[in-house]
C-alpha cells in the first residue's frame, strides 16, 4: 500500500503574499483523492519529531533557539517566513513524516511525504523556506538504528541542495547527489558528492538524458541499501524560481525513471515533495499528483 504522510499542520495560515509555496500542501491531497489516484487509507498522520533525534543532524544551540523562537534576524529572514510555534511544529510534524516514510519504506518498496525536501537547512543555521532538513534527519535516523548501511539522496529541486551537501560532507555513509540550475539559488553552491549543473532554459531531452547516463552509474558505484528522492518541480518552464525550461510531461519521465529504477533495483524509497512555484497553480499540483500517481502505478 501506497502510505503517505500529511497531517493538517502542514495547511499552515499565512498572510496572502506568503501563500504561494504553501497551499499546494492542502490541494494536492484533495486532487490524489478526487481523481482516485489515493483514497483516505493512503494517508497517515506523524507525529512531532523528538529533539533526540532532531541532534544526530542539528546542532543543539541552533534547534533551541529555532524552538524558542530565539534565532537571530538574519536567521529569521533567510527562513522567509514569520517565525512562529505553530510554523515550528509543523516542521517537526513534516521531519517525523518523513522517518516514519523510511520504515514503511521497508515493507512497500515507497513511502511518500506531501512536503518535506528541506534540503536548505544546514547542520546550524535555517535556509530558504528549510528550518529542520527532513531527508538528513531521516537518513541520520536510519545510520543510527543501524537499518542501512550506505544511502544515496538524490536531489532533482532546481535548487541545489546546499544544506544537505554541507551536512554530509564528510560522511562516507551518505552519498548526495544534486541536479540543479548552475546559475540558481543558492549563489554559494556547496560541494555535494556528485552536482550537476544545467544551464538556463534547459529542456527535457537534455536534462532526461543527462539523468539517464549518470544515475545509473553512480548507483552501481555506490551500492546504496535506501534511496531518498527529492523530487521538486520547480524545474519546470513557468517555476516562478526556476530558470529551467522542462515541460510537464518531461518532469513526469523524470519521476518515472527514478522510480522504475527503485523498484527494478529493489531499492527502497523515500520521496519527498521539495519546490514548486509554477506561475499557474494548477500545474504546480498536477506535476507534484503525477509523482503519486506514478508510485501506484509502479510500485503497486
Amino acid at each position: 500500500m501506497l502510505t503517505i504522510a500529511f497531517d493538517q499542520s502542514y495547511i499552515y495560515p499565512l498572510k496572502r503574499g506568503h501563500r504561494f509555496p504553501m497551499e499546494k500542501y492542502e490541494l494536492i491531497p484533495e486532487q490524489l483523492i478526487r481523481r482516485n489516484i489515493c483514497t483516505g487509507s493512503n494517508f497517515f498522520n506523524p507525529t512531532e519529531i523528538k529533539k533526540s533525534t532532531v541532534l544526530h543532524t542539528h546542532d543543539e544551540l541552533y534547534y533551541d533557539n529555532l524552538v524558542n523562537l530565539s534565532l537571530s534576524k538574519l536567521d529569521q529572514r533567510q527562513i522567509g517566513f514569520p517565525l512562529t510555534g505553530a510554523l515550528i511544529k509543523r516542521e517537526h510534524i513534516i521531519t517525523q513524516g518523513t522517518i516514519d516514510n523510511t520504515l514503511y519504506a521497508f515493507e512497500y518498496g515507497i513511502s511518500m511525504n506531501i512536503a518535506g525536501g528541506t534540503h536548505h537547512a544546514f547542520r546550524n543555521r535555517p535556509g530558504a523556506f528549510c528550518m529542520l532538513n527532513d531527508q538528513a534527519i531521516a537518513a541520520n535516523y536510519l545510520l543510527s538504528k543501524k537499518l542501512v548501511k550506505k544511502l544515496m539522496i538524490i536531489d532533482l529541486d532546481v535548487h541545489q541542495g546546499d544544506g544537505t551537501a554541507s551536512i554530509f560532507e564528510d560522511n562516507p555513509n551518505v552519498y548526495t547527489i544534486s541536479f540543479h540550475g548552475k546559475k540558481n539559488y543558492p549563489f554559494r553552491k556547496q560541494k555535494s558528492d556528485f552536482d550537476f549543473g544545467f544551464e538556463d532554459n534547459t529542456t527535457d531531452d537534455i536534462y532526461l538524458k543527462t539523468l539517464h547516463n549518470t544515475i545509473p552509474k553512480l548507483v552501481d558505484t555506490v551500492k546504496p541499501d535506501f534511496i531518498f528522492y527529492l523530487a521538486g518541480v520547480d524545474v519546470l518552464k513557468n517555476d516562478k524560481l526556476g530558470r529551467l525550461a522542462m515541460s510537464i510531461e518531461g518532469c513526469k519521465k523524470r519521476d518515472r525513471f527514478i522510480l522504475e529504477f527503485c523498484k527494478s533495483n529493489n531499492l527502497p524509497l523515500q520521496v519527498s515533495m521539495g519546490g514548486g512555484y509554477s506561475i499557474y497553480l494548477k500545474e504546480i499540483i498536477d506535476a507534484h499528483s503525477n509523482t503519486f500517481e506514478l508510485a501506484q502505478e509502479i510500485f503497486f
